[in-house]
């Protein structure tokens, strides 16, 4: 990856350890704003510089602050440290940022906190953020989706069932709990508006959809994008990334777009 032409720091963020990447020339339209990004890597890998890594691109396309994750990762620190972490940064990001201000993307293990994080802190009562971009969750840890069968071996980036390590994750707890699998959790009493992102040969497709269905079901605001051929996580170079990422960033705008302006 190219350098990143911006400033890159270690922070606590309401005490979970998190990157702060600044890009050069924040244009001031985007000053106050951020992003809390939620790296993937199956609950066991991805954390440290990897995920600052992963992020740099939000901070460049979206000129403004992204904060990423480096949660505690299992098997020394099951569930529920990432959630945890994931939980306490947000609560971190709300005492710099107004809620209208602020979006959440996770993807893989990170969209499943994600997904999670919003639902726990919603039955805090804390107010919850303008948008949220699940990319490829890991939203259903019982992997009873179809396209964990019919695309194994499909997928050339996750060929199979990652059980293994998300059983060291959850460490002998209820798969079916939202706060493990947000799928079956309630998103009747709120839930912000969501863009889902999947491909048709990424085995966490079946994820994607219903979580998506869910959401739709419980009223909520969630669109579905679903790309041709995309294998888990994007095609790490093709130019079908470049449209992914737009349709983020468009969706982004619009939720920031719409929170800012009163009610008519």
């Amino acid at each position: 990856m190219k350098p990143f032409p911006g400033s890159v720091e270690s922070e606590a963020l309401g005490g979970a350890p998190t990157f702060k990447l600044t890009p050069g020339g924040v244009p001031t339209a985007n000053q106050g704003h951020a992003i809390l990004y939620v790296h993937g890597g199956g609950f066991v890998m991805g954390g440290g510089e990897l995920a600052a890594k992963a992020a740099q691109v939000y901070a460049l396309k979206c000129g403004m602050v992204v904060y990423a994750v480096d949660y505690r990762l299992a098997p020394d620190h099951p569930y529920p440290a990432a959630l945890d972490d994931v939980v306490a940064a947000y609560r971190g990001l709300l005492d710099r940022y107004v809620p209208e201000k602020t979006a959440i993307i996770g993807i893989s293990a990170g969209g499943g906190l994600v997904a999670s994080a919003l639902l726990k802190v919603r039955d805090a009562g804390m107010p919850l953020p303008a948008a949220a971009v699940l990319l490829t969750p890991e939203c259903d840890l019982t992997e009873s989706g179809d396209s964990f069968e019919t695309l194994r071996d499909l997928d050339v980036i996750l060929h199979r069932r990652p059980t293994a390590p998300t059983l060291l994750y959850a460490a002998g707890h209820d798969l079916r709990d939202p706060m493990l699998s947000p799928l079956f959790g309630d998103f009747t009493r709120g839930f912000p508006p969501t863009l889902l992102i999947s491909g048709t040969r990424d085995l966490f497709l079946s994820n994607t959809v219903r979580l998506h269905r869910a959401l739709r079901r419980a009223g909520a605001h969630a669109d579905l994008h679903v790309f041709e051929a995309m294998p888990h996580g994007g095609f790490y170079g093709a130019p079908e990334d470049a449209d992914s990422l737009a349709e983020q960033i468009r969706f982004l705008h619009c939720c920031w777009s719409m929170r800012a302006s009163p009610p008519i």
